[in-house]
């Protein structure tokens, strides 16, 4: 079956005036017969190659009764253009549009921009000319509508727009573009509160890229300064500047933190053709992927920014890469605190520290929620500024850690800083971990050392099953400025994760194998090779790309029974690659008798060749085990309800699963790529018990079926089907999984839907 994926609607839909759900940004009337193939259709296109998602209807006979999906349309429109032409008036359809178009901007404040096309726009105001000779036969037919039509007619031609008449119809075309975009703040970013010393920097900034530039060039400017300095927020800034002087934008955000995620590349670069084409692009590989984005790129002016890269090369190579890639005056801005990665750009911006008059009132913001500090803390926060040396990071960080302190405290605070040997920011910063509860420390160190960039409610949910009040805590970090969240990933800043490590590193400075957390391939190795202690270890996460030589020794098998026994803490285990690892000699095994530590919440080992004989997920939270050659997961029988996540991906020689009814609370189950596993557990008890599972992917597996009993799962919101060559058939029993958003089928062999789709309104696709 060719692409067959449906998004299914939410069950929480809106009314409400002030929350609306747009569908379209704008919504363009128009008299078919007079604009339809020229001013119209340029106008449309133009509209869509900026990515504005623009709603023109395009039947070209017209019934009676103007139809309800297209009053729809309108009220679900950001803003409306009317092209007003000469036989405008005498379309019925158009004047009906043009009623509801004034409703909504009354009731929902919709936009509404007028084109007057070879028409006067006073003839639109008093409907004369050729709009009071259409009014002479809508006055004979049309009586009860004829006054709503004119006063329609007489608001909308008050308003400001363009009047057509002369010069080249491309430039009204621009300026109704860029027009739209500015007023719908179309793609802007959020840059956050109390921004200081901005204008500087964006006056600098601007005048290195050269928006006004007559020769049209391409233009590549890097942002270069220390982490914390405030090169993604000055970024942010400049994009939602000039954006609207582009015909397609896309910010790439924390682009070496995705890059090193397996697969990352090549997920940036499907974010970029997104951004640019608003279509979800297929490409199967990187080296296509960069073929595609210079072919997409080429013909079209665009602002492309990559924050924080490195000097990767296959990064710059097939993802930024070179400057004949982009079309005729597109501008590619480039942050990063390596001035290695700039390979071939035309500028420089390097960001300093802010100067003490500005450093003074960020941090006066935050500390008193004003623009200076009150009197009796004057002195101390000048201690503070000189202390942070220009760094917004740090600025914000104290001023929101002694924001309503007394003067007293204020300076225990200080005295303590002083006190810190050879001053640094992440001694700057440890302060705020200081002021955390014994909890709080816990979460952030788990962070810090374990779980940054992973989804802030994963995270929560694996805390929980370690007896931690995960949520709130989060919030309290979030709330201290010691961890972010966005798209709902957990991230933080380099400078903190830097001082949660030496928070770690100072516990016994030179005997990893003592520390509570280990991070470091070279640490853990030491901390193996030694054998001693580990007592403490409460999480591991080790990547083996860098140091897969270093790890499959016969010393290192001989060692890690004996080293795992004695990690009786231990609470969260990863060990993974950042990269893709091929062959068989990258598989771990585990020594016989070899057992994981009972109070372990999270175990994620990649490319492991078997599970222990006795083992038993008991108290395990989350598994994954991805690219494994495991045949068979655990066989013991016994329910395992703490068991949220199981993720077994890639694994190609699995080949059954436990009963899922032995997993009551499961969450999420991804068996993406396991090719050799052909049949989910089909009698009904198998699901009926499982209340919470809302994904479950079986994309490129050997399935042929799914079994009916799946209407049980009535908490799923995800179903994955797709690349399963073998399927043939849905089972008709969709009807009770009302919580059900997305179906994705692609590239299967099944022909038909059931009839128990059209219990939702369904979109197909991608």
């Amino acid at each position: 079956m060719a692409s067959t994926s449906a998004q299914l609607p939410s069950d929480s839909s809106s009314s409400s005036k002030l929350i609306r759900r747009w569908s379209h940004d704008v919504f363009l009337s128009f008299r078919g017969e007079d604009t339809r193939y020229n001013f119209t259709d340029h106008l449309y296109t133009h509209l869509l190659r900026s990515g504005i998602k623009t709603f023109r209807d395009d039947r070209l006979t017209r019934g009676e009764e103007i139809q309800h999906e297209l009053l729809k349309a309108i009220e679900n429109s950001r803003s409306s253009i009317i092209v007003f032409s000469k036989n405008y008036a005498e379309s019925r359809w158009c004047l009906e549009e043009l009623a509801k178009i004034m409703e909504c901007r009354q009731e929902f404040e919709q936009i509404v921009l007028p084109v007057f096309y070879h028409v006067n726009p006073s003839d639109v105001r008093k409907q004369t000319g050729s709009f009071g000779k259409a009014f002479t036969n809508h006055e004979i037919n049309w009586k009860n509508k004829v006054q709503i039509w004119r006063d329609a007619l007489t608001e909308a031609g008050n308003i400001s727009g363009w009047h057509v008449n002369e010069g080249y119809e491309s430039e009204y075309m621009r300026e109704i573009t860029t027009n739209i975009f500015k007023r719908l703040n179309y793609k802007c970013l959020f840059v956050g509160e109390n921004l200081v010393g901005m204008d500087s920097y964006l006056r600098e900034l601007i005048s290195k890229l050269k928006i006004q530039s007559i020769d049209h060039d391409v233009r590549i400017v890097g942002i270069w300064g220390v982490g914390g300095i405030g090169k993604t927020t000055i970024a942010k800034a400049i994009y939602n500047q000039i954006a609207h002087e582009f015909d397609c934008v896309s910010f790439l955000e924390n682009v070496k933190e995705i890059h090193k995620v397996k697969g990352g590349l090549h997920d940036l670069q499907k974010q970029l053709l997104h951004d640019i084409t608003g279509e979800n692009l297929y490409i199967s590989n990187i080296s296509q992927g960069a073929q595609v984005i210079q072919n997409t790129l080429q013909s079209r002016k665009a602002l492309i920014v990559f924050d924080d890269i490195d000097d990767d090369l296959k990064l710059l190579e097939y993802l930024v890469g070179v400057p004949h890639w982009y079309g005729r005056g597109s501008r590619v801005l480039i942050t990063t605190r390596d001035r290695n990665s700039f390979h071939k750009v035309d500028d420089v911006f390097e960001i300093e520290g802010l100067n003490h008059k500005d450093a003074l009132k960020l941090f006066s913001l935050y500390a008193f929620q004003q623009s200076l500090p009150e009197e009796d803390y004057k002195i101390l926060s000048n201690d503070v500024i000189h202390y942070c040396q220009g760094l917004p990071l740090a600025l914000k960080v104290l001023g929101s850690l002694l924001r309503g302190k007394r003067t007293s405290e204020w300076e225990s605070e200080l005295h303590k800083l002083k006190n810190i040997p050879n001053a640094k920011i992440q001694d700057v910063l440890k302060i705020s971990y200081d002021e955390l509860d014994r909890a709080q420390q816990a979460i952030f160190l788990d962070i810090a050392c374990f779980f940054k960039g992973e989804d802030r409610d994963f995270v929560s949910k694996i805390l929980d099953g370690c007896e931690m009040v995960a949520k709130s805590e989060i919030g309290s970090l979030e709330a201290k400025c010691l961890i972010t969240v966005s798209h709902n990933k957990i991230y933080m800043h380099d400078l903190i994760q830097e001082m949660g490590w030496e928070i770690i590193r100072q516990q016994h400075p030179k005997d990893p194998n003592k520390w509570s957390r280990l991070w470091n391939p070279n640490d853990i190795y030491r901390a193996f090779m030694s054998e001693e202690g580990m007592e403490n270890i409460e999480t591991l996460s080790l990547e083996l790309s860098i140091s897969k030589e270093m790890w499959f020794t016969k010393e290192v098998f001989a060692g890690i029974k004996k080293v795992f026994a004695k990690m009786k803490k231990l609470r969260l285990l990863k060990v993974y690659y950042s990269g893709d690892v091929m062959g068989k000699e990258y598989k771990t095994s585990l020594p016989e008798g070899f057992e994981f530590p009972r109070e372990l919440r999270y175990l994620h080992w990649e490319r492991l060749e078997a599970l222990p004989l006795n083992f038993d997920p008991e108290n395990l939270v989350a598994i994954n085990l991805k690219c494994s050659n495991i045949k068979k997961l655990w066989k013991m029988k016994k329910h395992h309800e703490k068991l949220k996540f199981v993720d077994v991906s890639d694994s190609q020689q699995l080949i059954k699963m436990p009963k899922l009814s032995s997993m009551p609370n499961l969450e999420s189950l991804n068996i993406k790529g396991c090719t050799s596993f052909c049949k989910l557990h089909s009698s009904i008890r198998a699901f009926h018990d499982m209340k919470f599972l809302k994904e479950l992917v079986l994309e490129k597996t050997g399935i042929k079926e799914l079994p009916s009993s799946i209407q049980y799962l009535t908490s799923l919101e995800f179903l994955n089907v797709s690349w399963c060559s073998k399927l043939e058939k849905l089972p008709d029993c969709f009807a009770k999984m009302r919580r059900l958003r997305r179906l994705d089928m692609r590239v299967t062999k099944v022909k038909e839907l059931p009839s128990s789709i059209g219990y939702f309104d369904a979109r197909l696709g991608p």
